[in-house]
């Protein structure tokens, strides 16, 4: 029996392998960062026949050449670590396609790999017979067909994968021969034996030598640089230059592009003869395309697009409030018994006023935050946000963005270090930085409490649609942004948008709960944690020194905000209490709601009350823009720093968030009392 129990998943971005990784590991999942790098990491345990094997989600990628992070990540994992099974998911719709990352997975010297045709049902819509039996004979490798959305062939998997990890899965099961090894044409296949042959037996312990020498022969930068620090890499590296100069000579073009043509040929024969299309279907468009004819139509698609996204805000609001309604009356409740009971007054303060007050105050958005984030799983899902990045294209291209860079920038709804993490999948330079700058923008979801509170309070009737209208100032704030800092400092073309629009296909709703509730268990751990530290120096702050009303203007806290509110005045919020609440909101936007609680003693419909009294509609909506725009959390300002590697890029965010946050609620103030 193998004592390496470790199984990944690998393959394409949209091939349905989180449906399938959720569905084999079920909540025996840990979301972290893969060690060195800024790339999420997802591992789960699957238990089979009284086993535990720990299920290692890869990062989506379309092969393994390591030119972006994702690719590099997975690579590593498979080299290095070595997993007793590594099942390649395909969508079985587009084989072409998914059939390259498992050539390159097979050419690694993986010892155990098994291929997932998954979405069988988008290839039989589309008119695809696949001869699974026959394709997996030729092949020499299982093939399990499913529909991870719906679980078939779920249990199918399981078997195979327990005959593999307890070492009964080498051939015996369906009595598979590899009868067509992948083979290049003959003078590439000797120059790759005449390398490998030159590997050194350390070098080849840790990577297979056949694979160091395809990379070499493809001239990849990382294993030249591997090969270059060996006694014998001059040796090595001049022969490798040679053969390739060779090969060019007979070829005539490049050796990169031989391979991956050749490469390419035996995936379109093995699909040629074991995928065939039925006439019937063969013309007929699929219900993707004929939607997609309405949803990426030229002059169509950003309404519906800007539509659909109203529509989720709408519901986060409308649905979401419902439940914060009961947690708001259960701290209200909780608020008034531990006041009334509890001794000493001090004790009684900081449980009311700093724990209940504070972070009680934020958990009440949580049903908000799990609305949003449900929402934008479900758009993620079902296929229909990289139909976002497509009709945003045009937008985004004449602003000085890469269409690409949509995808980041929708994540920021979410949350911003992620989603500025996802730049990593821009291949060019200039755009990940324009992106990174203008990622913060997005309104994340911990902005989200200060407005349901402040539209709650001021905006009762048109709640939703205010809120809509901050997201939507983000978004055309970072594209026109965008446009500026592409001028002042990235001059030239922007590259042309290319992308895969996956089918689409109804969420599982298993899978899209999972993410949402996990995500939104961040949230629950930074009000348990970030948020709590800084609700109690407020408290603190505002109990201090000794003797002064609690949260009065000669408190230190009051002092503080005293200092800053002038600044604050031409935008109609010049109150200690704000200025402060944004200071320490720098922690955490989350922060501005529990500060506020804290020092009016109050939270939920308690709060809305005080900020009516405090703020009037104008007011309250240029407190939210300022929250929206100024400078963003510490969290994000690092990630800035860590993914550019400048502190430079990391103060210039902080500076221009500051001085447009400012400048923008004294314009909306100021340009709107003349109305008022």
């Amino acid at each position: 029996m193998t004592t390496n129990r470790i199984i990944a998943l690998a393959g394409n971005p949209n091939s349905g392998k989180t449906t399938i990784f959720n569905a084999l590991t079920g909540s025996n999942q840990r979301v972290g960062n893969w060690p060195g790098v800024t790339v999420e990491k997802k591992e789960g345990v699957l238990r089979l026949e009284g086993m535990d094997y720990t299920v290692v989600d890869l990062p989506g990628t379309y092969g393994l050449s390591a030119r972006s992070i994702d690719e590099r990540v997975a690579r590593d994992f498979l080299v290095r670590n070595r997993p007793s099974l590594v099942a390649v998911i395909l969508d079985a719709s587009n084989l072409e396609r998914n059939m390259y990352l498992a050539l390159q997975i097979m050419e690694l010297g993986v010892s155990n790999v098994i291929l997932v045709f998954n979405m069988m049902d988008v290839a039989r819509s589309r008119g695809l017979d696949i001869d699974v039996k026959a394709m997996g004979i030729f092949l020499g490798l299982p093939i399990i067909p499913t529909i991870g959305n719906r679980r078939e062939g779920i249990e199918d998997l399981k078997r195979v994968i327990s005959l593999y990890m307890r070492g009964r899965g080498d051939g015996n099961d369906d009595k598979l021969i590899r009868k067509a090894p992948f083979k290049y044409r003959q003078e590439l296949e000797d120059a790759i034996r005449q390398v490998g042959a030159m590997i050194p037996k350390d070098l080849a312990k840790k990577y297979p030598a056949r694979w160091v020498a395809i990379r070499l022969m493809e001239d990849d930068g990382e294993y030249r640089h591997i090969v270059e620090g060996l006694a014998s890499g001059k040796e090595i590296l001049s022969k490798v230059e040679s053969l390739r100069q060779h090969i060019e000579g007979i070829l005539g073009y490049d050796v990169e592009t031989a391979m991956a043509e050749m490469r390419y040929g035996y995936i379109n024969g093995v699909v040629r003869e074991f995928v065939k299309k039925k006439p019937s279907v063969a013309d007929r468009l699929s219900m993707s395309d004929r939607i997609d004819t309405v949803v990426t139509n030229k002059y169509l698609g950003l309404p519906i697009f800007f539509l659909i996204m109203w529509i989720a805000f709408m519901l986060t609001f409308d649905l979401g409030g419902l439940f914060s309604t009961y947690i708001d009356s259960f701290f209200t409740f909780l608020g008034n018994i531990t006041a009334v009971h509890m001794r000493p007054e001090w004790l009684a303060s900081f449980v009311t006023d700093g724990v209940i007050g504070g972070v009680g105050a934020v958990l009440v958005f949580l049903p908000n935050i799990f609305m949003l984030f449900l929402m934008l799983s479900i758009l993620e899902e079902s296929g229909y946000m990289a139909r976002g990045a497509f009709v945003m294209d045009r937008l985004m291209h004449a602003m000085g963005l890469h269409g690409k860079s949509f995808i980041p920038l929708v994540l920021g709804f979410g949350c911003n270090v992620p989603a500025i993490m996802a730049t990593r999948t821009l291949e060019n330079r200039k755009d990940r930085i324009i992106t990174i700058l203008v990622n913060p923008l997005m309104s994340c979801s911990a902005r989200l409490p200060v407005y349901v509170l402040f539209a709650g309070a001021l905006f009762r009737a048109h709640q939703g649609t205010v809120i809509f209208s901050i997201y939507l100032l983000g978004v055309i704030l970072a594209i026109l942004l965008a446009r500026i800092f592409k001028s002042m400092f990235f001059k030239g073309e922007t590259t042309p948008l290319v992308m895969e629009l996956p089918p689409y296909h109804i969420p599982e709703a298993k899978g899209v709960f999972l993410s949402a509730w996990q995500r939104s268990g961040l949230f629950v751990r930074k009000a348990g944690t970030i948020i709590f530290a800084a609700v109690i120096l407020v408290w603190l702050m505002a109990s201090l020194p000794a003797g002064v009303g609690y949260g009065s203007e000669h408190s230190l806290i009051g002092r503080l905000g005293s200092i800053m509110a002038p600044v604050l005045s031409p935008a109609g919020f010049g109150y200690w209490q704000a200025a402060v609440a944004l200071f320490f909101g720098i922690l955490a936007k989350e922060v501005v709601v529990g500060t506020l609680g804290t020092l009016y003693h109050t939270t939920g419909s308690g709060l809305s009350a005080v900020i009516a009294t405090h703020f009037t509609p104008l007011s309250g909506y240029a407190f939210m823009v300022m929250t929206l725009v100024y400078i963003p959390c510490i969290a994000t300002i690092a990630v800035i720093k860590r993914e550019t590697n400048s502190w430079a890029w990391a103060g210039f965010a902080v500076a221009y968030s500051l001085v447009l946050g400012w400048s923008l609620a004294v314009m909306i103030f100021q340009v709107g009392r003349m109305f008022v």
